[in-house]
C-alpha cells in the first residue's frame, strides 16, 4: 500500500524559511503527480504546488509563486517544498498527496487518493 509521510514543519517568524519533505513509501511511478496542499484555521484546503514524477511539470498557486520551490529527488523518493519569505497567512497544516494521473491546470483534493498525515507550519508576525 502506497503511503507518503511529511516532515519539516515548525514555528518560524515572518520572513523566515522552512523546507518540507514528503517521502514516498515505494518508488514512485513515472506517471504520478505529487501535490502539496495546506489548510489554515477556518479555511478550506488549498493547493500550493505540484510536481510530476515523470518530468519537470510544475505548478504553483499564485500566492506562493516566487517564494516556494517544489522539487523531486527520485533517488530518495522524496518531494521537497522549500518555503522562503514566509508570512503569517502561510500558517496551516501542510499535506502531501499523490496519485497516478496527469498534471492538470486545476487539481483539487478529490483528485488524490493517497495522503500523508500532515505537518504543521506556524508563522508568527
Amino acid at each position: 500500500q502506497v503511503q507518503v509521510v511529511e516532515s519539516g514543519g515548525g514555528f518560524v517568524q515572518a520572513g523566515g524559511s522552512l523546507r518540507l519533505s514528503c517521502t514516498h513509501s515505494t518508488v514512485a511511478f513515472d506517471d504520478e503527480v505529487m501535490r502539496w496542499f495546506r489548510q489554515g484555521p477556518a479555511r478550506q484546503r488549498e493547493g500550493v504546488a505540484s510536481i510530476s514524477t515523470a518530468g519537470s511539470a510544475i505548478q504553483y498557486a499564485d500566492s506562493v509563486t516566487s517564494r516556494f520551490t517544489i522539487s523531486h529527488d527520485k533517488a530518495k523518493n522524496t518531494v521537497y517544498l522549500q518555503m522562503n519569505s514566509l508570512q503569517p497567512e502561510d500558517t496551516g497544516m501542510y499535506y502531501c498527496a499523490t496519485d497516478r494521473r496527469k498534471m492538470a491546470p486545476i487539481l483539487s483534493p478529490a483528485d488524490f487518493r493517497v495522503w500523508g498525515q500532515g505537518t504543521q507550519v506556524t508563522v508568527s508576525s
